[in-house]
C-alpha cells in the first residue's frame, strides 16, 4: 500500500527551474512585444516620413504653381501694356509723316485768297495729292485696280448690274465708282463698283 500512495503523488519538480521557465517565457513575449512595437514605430517613422515627403513635394508644387501664375499674370498684364503703346506710337509714325502735306493744303488754302490763275491752283493741288499718295504708299498702302477687271469678291463690293454693253464686259467690272485700297497686301476697303451683267 505504501508502494501505491507514492505513486499516485505527483512528481515533485523543482521550483526554481519552474520560476525560470516562467521568467524566460514572460522575457521572450516582452522581446516579443518590444520587437513588435519597435517595428510599428519604424512603419510609422517609414509612414511619417513619407507623409512629410509628401506634404513637402504638395507645399513646393503649390509654391510653383502660385510663382508660374503670378510671372504669366505679370506677363500678359506687360504685353498688354506694350500692345497699347505700340499701336499709340504707330498712329504717331502715320500722323508725323502726314504732317507735311497738312501744311501744304494750309499753304494752297492762302494761296486761293490771293490767286485768280485757276491752272496753278490746279497744279499745287495735284503736288499735294502726290505727296500725300507717296507718303501712304511708303506705309505700304496701294490701290485696288479694278476697271475692266474680273469681279473679284475678295476685292470688289458691287454697288449695281447693269447690262453689260458688249459680251466680254460680263462678269467684269465696268464702272468703280470709289476705289479700293489694300495695305501691305490686306484689303482695307473694298472697290465699289458696278458689274456688267
Amino acid at each position: 500500500m505504501f508502494n501505491k500512495k507514492k505513486k499516485e503523488e505527483e512528481p515533485v519538480v523543482d521550483q526554481n527551474k519552474t520560476e525560470e521557465v516562467a521568467e524566460n517565457t514572460d522575457q521572450v513575449t516582452t522581446d516579443d512585444a518590444a520587437s513588435n512595437a519597435n517595428e510599428k514605430e519604424v512603419e510609422s517613422a517609414q509612414e511619417l516620413s513619407t507623409e512629410e515627403k509628401l506634404q513637402q513635394e504638395n507645399t513646393a508644387l503649390n509654391d510653383k504653381y502660385l510663382r508660374l501664375f503670378a510671372e504669366f499674370d505679370n506677363y500678359k498684364r506687360r504685353t498688354q501694356k506694350e500692345r497699347v503703346e505700340l499701336l499709340q506710337t504707330a498712329g504717331k509714325d502715320v500722323v508725323v509723316s502726314l504732317l507735311p502735306v497738312l501744311d501744304d493744303f494750309e499753304r494752297a488754302i492762302k494761296a486761293t485768297e490771293n490767286t485768280t490763275d485757276i491752272d496753278s491752283l490746279r497744279e499745287g493741288i495735284l503736288l499735294v495729292q502726290q505727296k500725300l499718295k507717296g507718303i501712304l504708299t511708303q506705309r505700304g498702302l496701294k490701290e485696288i485696280s479694278s476697271k475692266d477687271a474680273a469681279f473679284d469678291t475678295d476685292l470688289h463690293e458691287a454697288i449695281t448690274q447693269v447690262p453689260a454693253p458688249t459680251e466680254e464686259l460680263k462678269g467684269k467690272v465696268i464702272d468703280e465708282v470709289q476705289k479700293g485700297y489694300t495695305l501691305n497686301d490686306k484689303v482695307i476697303r473694298y472697290a465699289k463698283v458696278v458689274v456688267g451683267a
